[in-house]
């Protein structure tokens, strides 16, 4: 299809274009706004829109950190109307953000109410909540008056907002970043500011210094959470240069020491963005389910600051086992993985280093230094030309008021000097009024003669021989009339500012300015002072925010990662006895203890007892499924044996339609002889079908209406098997193989049926099984049923117990 159709039936407007091209084209444009104007911050002022939206109408709303509050909805209702077209939950939430010092390491919102916490609790509605801009916030306004970025309308044109805020400090980096785009991301962690400044000092010193440089001023991200970084050097210094790594972080921790030998461990501080309340209910898990055995007991005793207490199972425990253990299983450690993808100049999204942003920054401040002078140059060449007319007005104040009490127009005589109209009107006015003599211009209204008056002949109102000035008088230390400004300044001057010392206020002020901007003049010239004022500005707000600032110490430490070996597990738990009970159905319990083997337990209604042996906590219980998986189980994780136990099934993966075909205790170094109901097997050695998982371990492959049948020991040196047509072969061990994993080989040939039972044993002691009395028999002579692998064999000794099996 084309791209245009020419269709009579179309309207001039109307046109027609191919549906690829049309979902390209507008999916390009989605993707550019999300990219632009939502998930990505501006390198220069390190703000997404709606946080600068929403900065920019709260001083709009006038609500400096010094005054009072205001409700939150109102702030987040004019951010909507006004700037942020979008819905008010999402302004009220990204400015809930800025308000917590748990999220964003330096606030710029000082909220009052309920902004949420570190557990994870959201903030309360915005009609309940207040807020007022921080410092910090102040601080990246400062200079928004003085013309120092550009301004844009807004969505519907109404008003105007700023492109970026002037943003005295790096603010990017100083407070991080996260969003998700269209095919991008961003993940910038929070810094120190003073840490920040200094990099920023010295890239002004060494416009060249390289990444690794900047390290030994900006070692890493500093959270507000606090935490420990234990990643090594190396690797940080690989990410802060590409941009673009992971950094691990661990929860601060100490031992606390309760006597006679008790400790316990207090958790002081944990990783960024992860929720303390899930965090608390991840230990509790780990203790229930038993995967840190040396872990007793978590409590939450935190009030304003974090205090997690963790106790030990046993005070022989070494806490660097239990907290390397915990940092393995839980977000006691996570991992920050930093993305510096940001928009440079508002536009461009980039993966920047550390230098880059930091440059962009530096770069973007000396565009606000350049744009502020030259505003602060025209302010002041402004109130020169104030100054000036009012300094004139001063060296002719008679005239002046001449001027202003005599003429029609004052503004127009000021600025031309026309005098004429000044003097005609000031007879007229004088003529209207009986026995009057004007001082100022020596006319006697009676005779209307003029007297020679020389202070009128200096003010310019009479001529040299006495008669009316028709020629226009310059004012003196004036060439010329005065400007607009200058006249309209005058006429709005005070009667009190006459006095003689407002005169020499006016000179002083007039010099100071002359000075000042001669030094502007100076710094637009030169791009070396330009970097030195950026530096002392850089320097002012370290010692604001500083050090002696609340909360600008650095909170994030570093160490190197004492990561612990693998313990045993059973090293981490007590050894004690057990029982291990196991019904038909499955239900398994740990009696404690090891009881008679022959008591009378209790079980469900319809069950009864299938495996019971003794064991100790440390033993690890393989179970052979009937499907040829091998599970493993822990007997520390066993339920207690108060009640029927718990369904084996929930403690691994073994599907319903399979069954249980053993239970054992693990031995290592031993093997296992198992077997399918098709006859085929192999021996498999027993630390190989050790499970890692709930899943378990395929060791015996079967299909079909095939079945795993047999686990045994092996001991001996021959095999036995009989079939389920009580045909018993007996050969030697050494005849089978010895696999991980596989079908194996065939054992006995059938006809009919398949296997029912095989075992291993010492040829030369014989045979052994019990008959149906329970007695022990033995059969020494075991020529006529000795043969090769995979023989039929011979019709079972007499005696041979009925349900074809050997135990």
């Amino acid at each position: 299809m084309s791209d245009t159709v020419d269709d009579p039936n179309m309207t001039p407007r109307e046109s027609s274009e191919t549906l690829r091209r049309a979902i390209g084209d507008r999916y390009l444009t989605y993707a550019l706004s999300t990219i632009m104007h939502r998930a990505l911050p501006d390198a220069r002022d390190g703000l997404k829109p709606v946080h600068r939206r929403i900065l920019y109408a709260m001083r709009r709303l006038r609500l400096s950190s010094t005054g009072g509050f205001l409700k939150s909805a109102k702030i987040s209702g004019d951010t909507m109307g006004d700037f942020h077209p979008h819905g008010d939950a999402a302004i009220y939430d990204a400015m809930a953000r800025l308000a917590q010092d748990f999220t964003i390491r330096y606030p710029l919102v000082n909220g009052q109410g309920n902004f949420g916490n570190i557990d994870g609790d959201n903030p309360a509605a915005s009609r309940y909540t207040e807020a007022r801009m921080t410092i910090m916030a102040e601080a990246l306004l400062d200079g928004l008056d003085e013309n120092a970025v550009d301004y844009r309308d807004n969505y519907d044109g109404r008003l105007k907002e700023p492109v970026v805020l002037p943003a005295s400090y790096p603010n990017l980096l100083a407070n991080g970043s996260s969003g998700i785009a269209v095919g991008m991301a961003t993940n910038i962690p929070p810094h120190n500011i003073a840490e920040l400044i200094e990099a920023c000092l010295h890239l002004i010193k060494s416009p060249d210094a390289r990444d690794d440089t900047l390290l030994q001023y900006v070692p890493g991200p500093d959270f507000p959470t606090g935490g420990t970084i234990v990643e090594p050097r190396e690797s940080i210094a690989q990410t802060y240069d590409t941009g673009r790594g992971s950094i691990r972080l661990r929860s601060k921790w100490e031992v606390e020491d309760l006597g006679r030998g008790q400790w316990q461990v207090v958790v002081t501080e944990i990783p960024y963005q992860v929720q303390k309340s899930k965090l608390v209910e991840r230990l509790a898990e780990l203790i229930q389910t038993k995967k840190v055995p040396i872990l007793a007991d978590v409590r939450d005793e935190s009030a304003e600051d974090i205090r997690m207490v963790l106790e030990p199972r046993s005070r022989s425990v070494d806490p660097d086992v239990l907290m390397g253990m915990l940092f393995r299983n839980s977000d006691l450690e996570v991992r920050f993985s930093m993305n510096m993808n940001v928009l440079i100049d508002g536009v461009t999204p980039k993966v920047c280093s550390l230098k880059e942003v930091l440059r962009a920054f530096l770069d973007f401040r000396r565009d606000v230094l350049i744009r502020r002078s030259r505003h602060r140059m025209a302010k002041i060449d402004n109130r020169l030309e104030v100054l000036e007319g009012l300094i004139i007005a001063f060296l002719n104040l008679d005239r002046v008021i001449d001027i202003i009490r005599y003429d029609d127009d004052p503004k127009a005589a000021l600025m031309y000097e026309d005098w004429s109209r000044a003097h005609q009107s000031g007879i007229a006015r004088a003529m209207t009024e009986a026995d009057y003599v004007s001082p100022l211009v020596g006319i006697d209204v009676k005779s209307l003669e003029l007297r020679d008056d020389p202070e009128a002949i200096a003010r310019g109102v009479l001529a040299d021989d006495g008669g009316p000035a028709a020629v226009p008088r310059r004012f003196v230390g004036r060439s010329e009339g005065l400007s607009d400004v200058q006249a309209e300044a005058i006429l709005n001057m005070r009667l009190r500012s006459l006095r003689r010392l407002e005169e020499l206020e006016l000179v002083k002020e007039r010099d100071t300015l002359m000075e000042e901007r001669a030094g502007l003049e100076d710094l637009l010239d030169s791009e070396e002072l330009q970097w030195k004022s950026i530096a002392e500005e850089l320097r002012d707000v370290r010692k604001r925010f500083g050090k002696d600032y609340a909360g600008g110490a650095r909170r994030t430490v570093f160490a190197e990662a004492t990561d612990t070996p693998d313990v045993p597990l059973e090293a981490m738990i007590d050894r004690e006895p057990i029982t291990v009970v196991c019904s038909k159905m499955g239900w398994i319990r740990a009696m404690t203890g090891h009881i008679a083997l022959d008591r009378e337990l209790k079980f469900k209604d319809g069950d009864g007892p299938r495996f019971i042996f003794h064991a100790e906590t440390t033993d690890r219980l393989l179970v052979f499924g009937s499907n040829g998986r091998f599970y493993t189980l822990s007997a520390a994780n066993l339920p207690g044996g108060r009640g029927m136990g718990e369904p084996l099934r929930l403690m691994v993966d073994l599907p319903n339609e399979a069954e249980i075909v053993d239970l054992f205790i693990h031995q290592p170094g031993r093997k296992l002889l198992v077997a399918s109901s098709a006859g085929d097997g192999f021996v498999v050695p027993e630390d190989e079908v050790i499970a890692q998982t709930r899943t378990g371990k395929q060791v015996l492959n079967v299909r079909g209406d095939t079945r795993a049948k047999v686990c045994k020991p092996v001991t001996g040196d021959a095999v036995a098997v009989v079939g389920e047509n009580r045909k018993v072969l007996v050969f030697m061990l050494d005849e089978l193989p010895e696999m991980g994993r596989g079908k194996g080989v065939r054992l006995q040939k059938y006809k009919d049926g398949g296997l029912s039972d095989a075992t291993t044993f010492t040829l030369g002691e014989g045979l052994s099984w019990r008959d149906p009395a329970g007695r022990t028999r033995t059969e020494a002579d075991l020529a006529e049923w000795t043969g090769k692998r995979a023989g039929s064999g011979r019709m079972a000794p007499r005696g041979f117990p009925r349900d074809n099996t050997f135990t």
